[in-house]
Order: structure tokens, then C-alpha cells, then sequence
């Protein structure tokens, strides 16, 4: 990941990550350490080794807050953590999401409140505990992952598509309830990234080639095809850019 575009003003920002150990969220980490931004970062499983291999490839290190997002006073603690060691949080992206295949037939309460909770409640909670150091820092950013699976009406997982579309909604309204504080909220809604997980769980040879077969663009998407957008939805580049889906996704779907 060597070819980023540089923005100055993410040099020395107070950056947090949610999931940002693995997959699309390690990439993402990786993206913002090379703007000399200060990154700060939870998921459940231990993230030391990937620590330790960002500051060798970087030679800026992130700091690894161990937490289950499902557990918003947890989640509130953590973000508090991240602002007392880097300042306050100006840049949050909620990223963590979880996609587990399911069908609403064999929904039960308990699958619903966890699923609803990692892809959409703790977006919420998240957002709320930023909020005011963004205001005493004269503004912020906030980005929060989607996916392309509620423009498309995928099956296969009604609960993440209702989280996604949430998202979207949820963007929209707090883009307008916190333009006044110079907080800019979006969304960025990647298509099908061929993480680990995706290729350890999900990724078939027909699958992939029906998908890429609707895609513009017929490579598959990495994660570091995402990182570019994130960093610009978080600079002062896109200053005038708020409570907008920007969608990364090889040319699947077409918005406007």
C-alpha cells in the first residue's frame, strides 16, 4: 500500500477504528498510519502481532483497545481510552460488521439483537460518544461502512441488509444534526471484498465469476481498493461532503 494519496490535514489526527485488525478494517488502519494519523483500534481478538507488523511496515504504531462492540458501555469505555492516549477522536470510521448467513425463518430474538446490534446499534453508540470532543475540536468526521447488499436486495441475510439500509438512514440524519458542528457524516458502501473471511467462507469460483460478471470493472476488489475513498471521506478534501453514500464496488450498482 504504497500509493496512497497523501492529505496533510490527517497528519497528527486522532483516528478510530472499530474492527480494525482484520480485513477491510486492517487496511484501513494501515491507510491512515501511512497519513502519520494517530490510530487507535478494537476488535475481540488479540491484535499484538498486527501491531507489531504495522510499525515495522510504517514505523507508526497503532494502539490496540481490546473490546466487543455489542457491549456499548464497553464500547463508550474504549472510546474514551482512545481520546485520553491520542486526544479527541476527529475521525471515527465504524467499520466492524458481521454478515453471517441466515435466513428469517430461523431467526430467533437473541440472533436479532446480536446482529442488529454489531451492524447497527453500535454505529449509533459510537457516533454519540464522539461527538462532543468533535464539537470542542471545531468539527470531525465520521464515516460508517455499509454495503452495496441493501441497494441489490441480496437474500441470503435480511438482517445485515436491514442494518446496511439503517446505515444509510441513520447517515442522513445525523449529517443533518450535526452539520452545524462541523461534523460531516457518510457512508461508504464497498461490494463484494475478497477478504480472508470472504474467501474462507463464501468465495466460490462460480459465485465470483457471476459477480464479477456485474461488475463494470472486472477485477475483484481488495481491501485496500476501499482504503483510498476512507481517507478522502475523512479529509478536509471532501469538507463539503456530508450525508453521502459513496459506493466502491467495481461498477455493480449505479446510484444517482
Amino acid at each position: 500500500m504504497q500509493n496512497l494519496p497523501v492529505f496533510p490535514d490527517l497528519n497528527g489526527a486522532s483516528v478510530f477504528i472499530t474492527g480494525g485488525g482484520s480485513g477491510i478494517g486492517a487496511a484501513l488502519t494501515e491507510g491512515f498510519l501511512r497519513q502519520r494519523a494517530k490510530v487507535a483500534f478494537c476488535q475481540r481478538s488479540d491484535a499484538g502481532a498486527f501491531c507489531d507488523a504495522m510499525e515495522a511496515a510504517t514505523g507508526n504504531r497503532p494502539l490496540f483497545l481490546p473490546c466487543d462492540i455489542t457491549d456499548m458501555a464497553a464500547l463508550g469505555a474504549t472510546l474514551d481510552a482512545a481520546a485520553a492516549a491520542h486526544g479527541p477522536v476527529t475521525v471515527l470510521v465504524n467499520n466492524a460488521a458481521n454478515d453471517k448467513r441466515h435466513n428469517l425463518m430461523d431467526v430467533d430474538e437473541a440472533f436479532f439483537d446480536w446482529s442488529i446490534a454489531i451492524n447497527l446499534k453500535a454505529y449509533v453508540f459510537a457516533a454519540k460518544a464522539v461527538v462532543p470532543g468533535m464539537r470542542a475540536a471545531g468539527g470531525g468526521a465520521i464515516i460508517n461502512f455499509s454495503s452495496i447488499s441493501y441497494m441489490m436486495g441480496n437474500a441470503g441475510y435480511p438482517l445485515y441488509v436491514a442494518a446496511n439500509s439503517g446505515i444509510n438512514g441513520l447517515t442522513r440524519a445525523l449529517a443533518r444534526e450535526f452539520g452545524p458542528d462541523r461534523i460531516r457524516v457518510n457512508a461508504l458502501a464497498p461490494g463484494w471484498v475478497l477478504t480472508q473471511k470472504q474467501k474462507d467462507l463464501w468465495v466460490t469460483p462460480e459465485g465470483l465469476a457471476a459477480h464479477l460478471d456485474r461488475q463494470c470493472l472486472k477485477d475483484p476488489l481488495e481491501p485496500e481498493d476501499i482504503v483510498g475513498g476512507c481517507l478522502f471521506l475523512a479529509s478536509r478534501a471532501a469538507r463539503a461532503m456530508t450525508g453521502q453514500a459513496l459506493v466502491i464496488d467495481g461498477g455493480v450498482v449505479v446510484t444517482g
